[in-house]
C-alpha cells in the first residue's frame, strides 16, 4: 500500500489525530461526570483530578495539531488554483466548483467545516483552563461541572461536523 505525501498528511489530519481528539471526548466526559464527592474518596477525587488533567492536556493537544495540520498542510492543497486546461480531479476546491450539482460541496459544506473547526480547540482549551483553576473544587461545584461538559459536548459536536464535512468532501473531491 502507498500513500502520496498529500493522503500521508490527510489521514495523519483526519485519521489520527481528529479520532483521537473525537475519541478523547468520552474520557473527559466521563472524568467530568464522575468527580463526585459523593462517589468516591478525597483521595479518589485527587486521582480522578489528575488523570482528567492528562486527558483535557490530550484532548486539546489532538484539537489544536488537528486544526493547525488542516489550515497549514491540508488546506491549501485544497485551494490550490489549477492553471488553464488541465485536470480539475487534482484541485479539489475547482473541481468541485466546476459542476453546479458539486458546487454545494465546497459553498456549504467546506466554508462552514473550515469556520466550526476552530472552535473545537477553543471550547477545548477554555475547559482545560477551568480544570486547573478550579482544580479540587470542581468535584463540588456541581454546576460548574456541568458547564464544563457542556463545552467539552460543543467542542466535540464541532469536531464531530468538521470532520463529517472533510470525509464527505474528500469522498467528493480527494486531495490527490
Amino acid at each position: 500500500m502507498y500513500l502520496s505525501a498529500r493522503e500521508f498528511w490527510g489521514v495523519v489530519h483526519g485519521m489520527v489525530l481528529g479520532a483521537l481528539f473525537l475519541l478523547a471526548y468520552g474520557g473527559g466526559l466521563a472524568g467530568l461526570y464522575s468527580l463526585r464527592p459523593d462517589w468516591v474518596t478525597p483521595a479518589g477525587v485527587r486521582e480522578r483530578l489528575v488523570r482528567l488533567k492528562l486527558g483535557a492536556w490530550g484532548m486539546t493537544i489532538a484539537a489544536w495539531l488537528t486544526v493547525l495540520t488542516g489550515t497549514w498542510i491540508v488546506y491549501p492543497w485544497y485551494r490550490a488554483k489549477p492553471p488553464a486546461e488541465v485536470d480539475l480531479r487534482f484541485f479539489p476546491r475547482a473541481y468541485l466548483l466546476a459542476e453546479p450539482q458539486r458546487a454545494g460541496w465546497h459553498t456549504f459544506g467546506m466554508e462552514w467545516k473550515e469556520h466550526v473547526a476552530w472552535l473545537a480547540p477553543i471550547l477545548a482549551t477554555a475547559v482545560l483552563y477551568v480544570i486547573y483553576v478550579y482544580g479540587d473544587e470542581l468535584a463540588t461545584d456541581t454546576r460548574m461541572r456541568t458547564v464544563l461538559m457542556v463545552f467539552f459536548t460543543l467542542a466535540f459536536v464541532a469536531a464531530a461536523a468538521a470532520g463529517l464535512f472533510g470525509a464527505l468532501i474528500t469522498k467528493v473531491a480527494p486531495i490527490l
